[in-house]
């Protein structure tokens, strides 16, 4: 098994996501984004899946509510 396998990127994400959003809904909305765009940053396909769109839109919202 290869170290990107173990890694599991998409899991990752989601679940980088749901502590982003636990995160912003508590007022850290700048270690929300730092934490979500570090895991989305690994990404170089896929950004047309539903779990990369709702990253991008997380970090958008993430980004007005500075």
């Amino acid at each position: 098994m290869q170290r990107h396998e173990l890694e599991a990127p998409m899991l990752q994400l989601r679940a980088r996501m749901a502590l982003a959003r636990l995160w912003s809904a508590q007022g850290r909305t700048e270690a929300a984004r730092t934490l979500l765009a570090a895991a989305y940053e690994q990404f170089t396909e896929g950004f047309a899946t539903v779990d990369l769109t709702d990253a991008r839109q997380l970090l958008d919202d993430l980004a007005v509510s500075r």
